[in-house]
């Protein structure tokens, strides 16, 4: 069996990880502990991230004419790849925050969106808050004028509570003899 149909397989299964991705990030992994490592996969992975290492031949064929083709130039020395499917920003964002307690661990490159970044791009990308983080944040600063309103329409209510029975009895009373 030659050894191009050995590696067939592989280069497909790259290529089917990142159809959809809406990210994928590259890093040099040298250097991490192996527990450093299981730390850093549990996180990805947590994320919905997929964290695999692939040797550069294999990555650089799945690439070809794709919009991760401007990742070659990053496949150089070990490389693990991380890949995202629905939070565009959690790679970078993962990779970036673990990398402060583990510098060993290196962004090389990524593609976000379609857009190739450098690991300047991909440091600012980092700290996009995840969809969810943002979601809630423009619901809590759309519920808060509401629990305003809220709050003020019951503390009208409150003040005036006591007088509106006392105002709807003497109405009643007032009609009673009208509708007779």
């Amino acid at each position: 069996m030659a050894k191009v149909e050995l590696k067939q397989p592989i280069v497909e299964a790259i290529a089917e990880e990142i159809k959809d991705a809406q990210s994928v990030v590259l890093v040099d992994y040298r250097g991490l502990t192996v527990a450093q490592d299981t730390e850093l996969r549990k996180q990805l992975r947590e994320a919905g991230v997929v964290y695999k290492v692939y040797k550069n031949t294999m990555m650089k064929r799945a690439f070809e004419g794709t919009e991760f083709a401007g990742l070659e130039n990053c496949l150089e020395g070990p490389s693990a790849i991380a890949i995202s499917k629905d939070d565009a920003t959690a790679p970078a964002r993962i990779i970036c925050n673990f990398a402060k307690d583990a510098p060993a661990l290196e962004l090389k490159g990524g593609v976000v969106e379609g857009t190739v970044y450098d690991i300047a791009g991909l440091t600012e990308l980092s700290k996009i808050p995840s969809r969810e983080v943002l979601l809630s944040r423009l619901l809590g600063s759309m519920q808060s004028p509401i629990a305003n309103f809220a709050r003020v329409i019951k503390q009208i209510a409150e003040k005036d509570g006591g007088a509106a029975p006392a105002e709807a009895a003497a109405e009643e009373t007032a009609e009673a003899p009208a509708a007779e």
